[in-house]
């Protein structure tokens, strides 16, 4: 007899949905077609453990298992459970009318539990999209897959729960998300709060305008002047996640599986990697490719500390996804596109000693040792980096007043209405949403200057010896800081404080 269960591949941030035929017929032997992994030839014998383990076997004759598309590589073991019940359903164990209904995915334990698989929601946003009724999956994964709405979702433990749902004898409670209701129920503000940063008002300006206008940014400072501490703020000032955005980032974070049981990810993702990490833990891939640490970082922060300290290879390969906003994964039969479009910060000493140019330090450095740990960062990296800061260590009087800061609640009001000019006014550019995105044609068009300001950008690069890639990204961030102050055009005073950001232009900088 001959049955077909479906079940999905994830590709990408993807979902395929995978035809499993199981036919038994006369004779003896157990054929698994399809490109199956390892993981999936090795399922038989989880399958035959699960089944006995539950008052059922593997019928002692031919069972020919095709996964179509059968030139499509399938891997993991979430066939498990789609495999065991198209076995029983060709051995007429149990009733084959629902199957036609439901994608059916979930990893088999030997005695018939399941475990949580990988990918569930953009396996629900596909079966949706091709019309099944319904999803069944384990339990851990259903209030992730549940936030798609039309789709019945329904999570269960054991294989058995199953074959007595398919045979009739009991029935499936169908969990059910309001996505807009988590959405907005998740909003509450994050533990990380600018109040408890004590001085460091220009710094605070900095990320302020960083944030409100997408800008990446550079943090240049000593060892405990609070560079890490104010990168940790920064996703607290950020605007809210749209409902669009919660879910592209619930997806990217649902393919590796950082998602289960937490459901909708409402706030803005802050990655932090070590310095020690791969060029492919960073931009995604691997022999099975998977999304790296700037694609879980769609739509929120990359924190890059110690900068100089990462292989020079792994922060290369960053600089086409900082333009692009995605990162594009090539093998020899396939091609997978990742988002990543993240807000930048990264920070740095600005010496190996960490106290350059500090006559009262423990340890020293010669401009020419400042010079080799430097060039360790390479132009066009930092050609994509709008805001470059130098932070100073706080000082005693500072640090022990006990007045709070600005909280980042009033700091995020601001952002968001710089924000929201913002995207009034690339309103008809669709791949364009905040001022970081302008290219040279949206430069020349919204950041006119008046004579004025001209001159003074002219003095300030001729007697800085600005670099002329600086030139625009002046333009962009005295935009934001124009759109900050509710200003329809960029004037002089923009211009001057953007001027400020660009530290690591200015020859002579080292010393």
């Amino acid at each position: 007899m001959l049955v077909k269960v479906y079940g999905s591949a994830v590709f990408g941030v993807e979902a395929t949905t995978i035809t499993i035929e199981v036919n038994i017929d006369r004779g003896v032997g157990y054929h698994l077609v399809g490109l199956p992994d390892n993981a999936i030839k090795e399922s038989n014998y989880r399958i035959a453990a699960a089944l006995q383990n539950n008052g059922y076997k593997i019928p002692g004759k031919r069972v020919t298992i095709n996964m179509a598309p059968a030139d499509l590589r399938k891997e993991g073991s979430a066939y498990d459970l789609p495999i065991a019940i198209g076995i029983l359903a060709a051995a007429s164990k149990i009733g084959i009318e629902k199957l036609n209904d439901y994608v059916i995915m979930g990893e088999l334990s030997l005695d018939g539990s399941l475990q949580p698989i990988k990918g569930a929601l953009p396996i629900a946003f596909q079966a949706k999209q091709e019309g099944f009724k319904g999803l069944i999956l384990p339990d851990q994964n259903v209030k992730e897959a549940a936030i798609v709405e039309g789709l019945e979702v329904y999570g269960i433990s054991n294989i058995k729960e199953l074959i007595g749902y398919l045979n009739d004898e009991i029935s499936l409670e169908r969990r059910i998300v309001d996505t807009a209701q988590e959405f907005y129920k998740g909003l509450d503000f994050p533990e990380f709060d600018f109040s408890d940063v004590k001085g460091q008002e220009s710094i605070k300006r900095a990320m302020e305008i960083a944030a409100a206008g997408g800008h990446n940014i550079i943090l240049i400072g000593p060892p405990g002047s609070g560079k890490t501490m104010l990168a940790k703020r920064l996703p607290g000032i950020l605007p809210p996640m749209t409902l669009g955005e919660a879910l592209e980032t619930t997806k990217i974070h649902s393919v590796v599986g950082r998602i289960q049981n937490d459901g909708l990810m409402v706030h803005r993702p802050f990655r932090n990697p070590h310095h020690t990490i791969s060029d492919v833990a960073l931009v995604g891939g691997g022999t099975y490719p998977q999304p790296g640490e700037i694609s879980l970082s769609h739509n929120g922060v990359l924190f890059l500390d110690e900068l100089p300290e990462f292989k020079r290879s792994v922060l290369e390969v960053m600089r086409q996804p900082l333009e692009d906003r995605e990162v594009t994964i090539s093998r020899a039969k396939f091609t997978i596109t990742y988002p990543s479009s993240f807000m930048l910060v990264a920070s740095m000493n600005p010496s190996p000693g960490g106290y350059f140019n500090d006559p009262g330090a423990p340890v020293t450095s010669s401009p020419a040792e400042m010079q080799r740990y430097m060039s360790k960062i390479s132009g066009p990296l930092l050609d994509r980096i709008d805001i470059h800061i130098e932070v100073t260590p706080v000082p005693f009087e500072k640090l022990s007043e006990e007045r709070k800061g600005e909280s980042s609640t009033v700091i995020r009001e601001r952002v968001i209405k710089a924000r929201k000019r913002q995207i009034s006014r690339f309103d008809e550019y669709p791949n364009i949403h905040y001022n970081a995105q302008m290219n040279t044609r949206q430069i020349s068009r919204f950041c006119e200057l008046d004579n004025a300001s001209k001159k003074l950008l002219k003095n300030a690069m001729e007697r800085l010896s600005l670099s002329a890639r600086a030139y625009d990204r002046i333009l962009k961030v005295a935009r934001t800081i124009a759109d900050l102050d509710a200003v329809g055009k960029v004037n002089g005073n923009h211009i001057g404080e953007a001027i400020q950001y660009r530290s690591l232009d200015r020859e002579g900088w080292l010393g």
